[in-house]
């Protein structure tokens, strides 16, 4: 799946989900260590799990972040809208 994020420095996120399970999920742009470190830490994760953990996390002074926006991915992707 391809999500474009909004407010954050990475212009894309890419993922996998696998048997409900969030898989392979690559951001482009932005902080590479950050987003790997995303990527090791919610890979297999139940996707309502990750939306639950990710959704609302703000970055600075910004309402949202890469977490937060990858929540909104994996909400997308629940609803059938990506």
């Amino acid at each position: 799946m391809h999500y474009v994020p909004k407010g954050i420095c990475a212009v894309g996120i890419d993922f996998e989900v696998v048997d409900g399970k969030v898989e392979n999920v690559v951001f482009t742009g932005g902080c590479d260590g950050n987003h790997k470190g995303l990527n090791a830490l919610i890979k297999g994760m139940k996707v309502e799990e990750a939306i639950e953990r990710l959704s609302g996390i703000t970055c600075g002074p910004r309402a949202t972040s890469c977490p937060d926006q990858l929540s909104k991915a994996l909400s997308a992707y629940v609803n059938g809208a990506i």
